[in-house]
């Protein structure tokens, strides 16, 4: 990994030399644009919509567009000049419970490793954040843009998590919300809580999960490489509309509950195979040595 920011954490008095590394990486195959008949790359050139001349990156500045359609002009210089106190520090700000922060404000999450000279403060707050169970609130500026963040303890390494803004997250504003909501039986909401139990771990697992896709993707790009011919997927046919919610319910109870019950040895199989041998030893052997099998079966005609 390399270091995409170098700068500290304040808190109080105290301040920790850190550098930061991004703890996520995009695993996803990379397909670029190309030319159907003959593949040769697309291309893409800037060019100015007032004169129409190519325009080299270096002279590539930002914009804030008016209503009118007249732009702002804004250099690097000038965005450079902005008066960011978090520009090369996290701010912590408070400490609260990681339980009270709703995930869905959580944006990007990177390593924080301590400078040479900056591993004591760093342990410090390592374990005490570690000890007070509660994750620290900060603010930071990463790529000329402030965010909030947490900072939180994992795998023994200080973890940031920058965060979005209220006014960044959307309200849930659906028409089902403002209609008169449908009549739930017990008996549903009851079975839909069977089903849920029935998928519940005490744990989550991501190593349990692959990505299947990017598996089909790679192994039909090897099987184009060696020249082998590849084969379409079966289409996969639309789920029919559920008529009746505790049929399905019930349906996905039952499902769930067999495929989690562990492979019962196959003891049928183990008698069938012995009675296969028996049965290749009476042939082996004289006839007079079946008429004991014969002879059961006259008291079943008495009765």
């Amino acid at each position: 990994m390399r270091a995409m920011w170098k700068g500290s954490v304040s808190f109080g008095l105290v301040s920790i030399p850190i550098q930061m590394y991004a703890a996520t990486e995009n695993k996803n195959v990379a397909l670029r644009q190309v030319h159907e008949a003959d593949g040769g790359r697309i291309q893409y050139k800037r060019f100015c919509t007032v004169d129409g001349a190519e325009v080299p990156y270096a002279e590539i500045a930002k914009g804030y567009e008016l209503p009118d359609g007249e732009m702002v002009v804004i250099t690097d210089a000038e965005m450079a000049e902005l008066p960011l106190s978090s520009q090369r520090t996290i701010d912590v700000l408070e400490f609260v419970p990681l339980e009270s922060i709703d995930p869905i404000q959580y944006d990007r999450t990177y390593y924080l490793e301590p400078q040479k000279n900056a591993v004591k403060p760093y342990i410090v707050l390592r374990d005490a954040l570690h000890k007070s169970s509660q994750v620290a609130v900060a603010k930071v500026a990463v790529r000329q843009r402030e965010s909030m963040a947490v900072l939180r303890v994992h795998a023994d390494v200080l973890v940031m998590t920058t965060m979005l803004w209220p006014d960044e997250v959307r309200e849930p504003d659906f028409p089902f919300l403002r209609d008169d909501p449908p009549q739930i039986r017990p008996q549903e909401l009851s079975m839909a809580g069977s089903l849920i139990d029935s998928l519940g771990e005490p744990v989550f697992e991501p190593e349990k999960y692959r990505d299947h896709y990017r598996e089909a993707l790679e192994e039909m790009i090897e099987a184009k490489v060696a020249g082998e011919q590849t084969t379409k997927p079966a289409a996969v046919t639309a789920k029919a509309d559920v008529v009746d919610l505790m049929a399905a319910l019930q349906a996905s109870v039952d499902a769930a509950k067999k495929s989690r019950e562990p492979a019962k040895p196959a003891k049928a199989s183990k008698a069938a195979v012995s009675k296969a041998a028996v049965s290749e030893e009476d042939t082996e052997d004289e006839k007079p040595a079946k008429k004991p099998a014969a002879r059961k079966r006259a008291p079943k005609k008495t009765a």
